[in-house]
C-alpha cells in the first residue's frame, strides 16, 4: 500500500485507528473541592455528653430500657470536650457541628441554669479559640421532662417554649456560633415516636403525626424570624434533614414509580414546603437508599442491598450514588451543607471506602452545579445510638466505653489527607479495592509528599546557586 493510500494518513493524533483499541485515559489529578469548603464531623449533646438527667430520653431509659441500653455518662464530652476539641484541630478540621442540651439549660419550666450556659459559652469558646467554623443545633431530638409531661411536640405551647428557650440562649452564645440548625431530623423524630415507636412517647396516632408536624414546622419558622432579626446580615439558619434515596424496582413499573414520588414528597420534600423562604440552606443528612417493588397497588420495600452493595453493621445499604441522586435532587440557588453522613463498622477499611466513594459522588454533584459547601462525618466519635444503644460504632475515633480512652482510627487519618488537599488525591481511590489497608496508603502518601518535598526543595537550591 502507497502512503498515499495510508488510513494513517491526516488520522487525528492521539486517536485510535479503525480497528485498534483505544489507548487507555486515566485522571492522576487530585478531586478538588471548592476553596472554602467546610470539613468536620457532628455530635450532639445527649449522645456524647452524658448524665442529661433532666430530659425524657433520660426517664425513659431508666423505666424501659435494659442498663447497657442507657446513655449513662456516654463518651463523658461534657467534661472532656477540651481535649476532644483538641483532637478535631489534630486531625486539621476546619468546622464541627454540635449541639446544646435544652434541658440542662431549662431544667424546669421558666427557670434557666446560669451555670449550664456559662458552660456552653466556655464548649464554644473553646471551639472558636481553635479557629474552628461552628455549626450550631438547637434542637437535637431532646425535650426537658416538663416539656414531654405536657405533651411534648404534640401540644401546640411546646412552640412558644422552644422560642422562649432560643431567645434566652442565643443572645449568650452568638458570638461563637457561625451556623444555626434550629432542628434535627424532624421527619425521623415523627417517625421513630409514631411509626416505628421505638423512641420515647411512642404511639400510634395520625393526629399525633400532624399536630407534631405542623408544630415543628411552626417552631422552625419562628426560631428562623427570631435569628435573622439578630443576624439580619449573616450567621446562615437551616434545618438538617434526613433525606433518603428512593428507587423502583422495575424501572417502567407506573405503580412503583407512583410510590417512589410519594414518598419522596413525603419523607424528603414536605418540611421543606411547609416551611419554604425560611432557609438559608439546606442542610442535609444522608444514610439511606430504598426500593419499591410489587406488582399491588402498594409496592413493598425490596431489601437487596446486601446481595449487592455492602452494608453497615445496622444493615444499612451502603450505596454512594444514592448521595449524588439527593443532592442533584435538591439543587437550587440555595447552599447545601451535607450535616451528616457516616457508616457504623467495626471494620474500619470499611470506613474508607466508604469516605472515599461518597465524597467522590458529593465531588461529581458539585461538578454537575450543585452548590455543595461542607461535609459533616457522623461522628467525630463513637457514641450513644440512641435506642440502639452503644453496639454501633460511627466514629472517626474509637471510644473505650470502660475507660474513656479515645483511639484515632486510621480512616480518621484518611480523612485529614482528604482534608489537607481539600479534595481527593489518586492514591486514595484505592482504598475502592477491598484488599487495601489504611496503613499502606497513608504510607504511600508519606513518601509522595516527602519526594514532591524534596523536588522543590532541590529546585530552589538550583535557583540559588544559579543567582549566585
Amino acid at each position: 500500500m502507497s502512503q498515499q493510500n495510508s488510513p494513517q494518513k491526516n488520522f487525528p493524533k492521539n486517536q485510535s485507528l479503525p480497528g485498534e483499541h483505544p489507548k487507555e485515559k486515566h485522571d492522576h489529578e487530585t478531586i478538588r473541592f471548592p476553596q472554602g469548603f467546610l470539613w468536620g464531623a457532628a455530635t450532639s449533646a445527649h449522645q456524647v455528653e452524658g448524665n442529661n438527667t433532666s430530659n425524657d430520653w433520660w426517664e425513659w431509659e431508666q423505666k424501659h430500657q435494659p442498663f447497657d441500653l442507657r446513655s449513662g455518662q456516654a463518651c463523658d464530652q461534657y467534661n472532656r470536650y477540651e481535649s476532644d476539641f483538641e483532637l478535631i484541630k489534630s486531625l486539621n478540621h476546619n468546622s464541627h457541628r454540635l449541639s446544646v442540651e435544652w434541658s440542662r439549660i431549662e431544667p424546669l419550666e421558666g427557670e434557666f441554669d446560669q451555670a449550664e450556659i456559662d458552660h456552653y459559652i466556655k464548649v464554644l469558646k473553646k471551639l472558636k479559640e481553635l479557629n474552628i467554623t461552628v455549626m450550631l443545633t438547637l434542637w437535637h431530638f431532646t425535650l426537658p421532662k416538663w416539656v414531654a409531661d405536657k405533651g411534648g411536640w404534640e401540644n401546640g405551647k411546646t412552640v412558644e417554649y422552644f422560642v422562649r428557650f432560643v431567645k434566652k440562649i442565643v443572645p449568650e452564645i452568638a458570638d461563637f456560633v457561625d451556623l444555626w440548625v434550629t432542628l434535627n431530623e424532624p421527619g425521623v423524630y415523627i417517625y421513630e415516636t409514631y411509626i416505628d415507636r421505638a423512641w420515647p412517647h411512642a404511639k400510634k396516632s395520625w393526629l399525633g403525626q400532624v399536630k407534631t408536624f405542623l408544630n415543628l414546622t411552626s417552631a422552625h419558622k419562628k426560631a428562623y424570624k427570631y435569628l435573622h432579626s439578630l443576624f439580619p446580615a449573616g450567621k446562615p439558619v437551616g434545618i438538617a434533614n434526613n433525606i433518603l434515596s428512593f428507587e423502583s424496582y422495575h424501572k417502567h413499573s407506573f405503580k412503583e414509580q407512583i410510590t417512589v414520588s410519594l414518598n419522596d414528597l413525603l419523607a424528603n420534600h414536605l418540611f421543606y414546603f411547609f416551611t419554604r423562604g425560611t432557609h438559608d440552606f439546606l442542610g442535609i443528612n444522608y444514610y439511606f437508599h430504598i426500593r419499591f417493588k410489587g406488582k399491588r397497588w402498594t409496592p413493598q420495600k425490596s431489601e437487596i442491598g446486601g446481595q449487592i452493595h455492602d452494608v453497615s453493621d445496622l444493615g444499612w445499604e451502603i450505596y454512594p450514588e444514592g448521595i449524588f441522586e439527593v443532592l442533584t435532587d435538591f439543587a437550587d440557588d440555595i447552599p447545601i451543607y451535607i450535616t451528616e453522613c457516616g457508616i457504623a463498622s467495626t471494620n474500619d477499611d470499611r470506613r474508607n471506602r466508604f469516605l472515599i466513594s461518597y465524597l467522590q459522588e458529593v465531588a461529581r454533584a458539585i461538578k454537575a452545579g450543585v452548590n455543595v459547601r461542607g461535609f459533616f462525618y457522623w461522628s467525630l466519635i463513637d457514641n450513644f445510638e440512641w435506642h440502639l444503644g452503644f453496639e454501633p460504632r460511627f466514629g472517626l475515633v474509637e471510644i473505650d466505653y470502660k475507660t474513656q480512652q479515645r483511639h484515632i482510627r486510621p480512616s480518621a487519618l484518611v480523612y485529614t489527607d482528604i482534608i489537607q488537599n481539600n479534595g481527593i488525591p489518586h492514591s486514595l481511590l484505592r482504598f475502592l479495592g477491598h484488599t487495601v489497608q489504611a496503613e499502606e496508603v497513608l504510607e504511600k502518601r508519606e513518601k509522595e509528599m516527602e519526594k514532591k518535598q524534596e523536588e522543590i526543595s532541590n529546585f530552589n537550591n538550583i535557583e540559588i546557586a544559579n543567582k549566585s
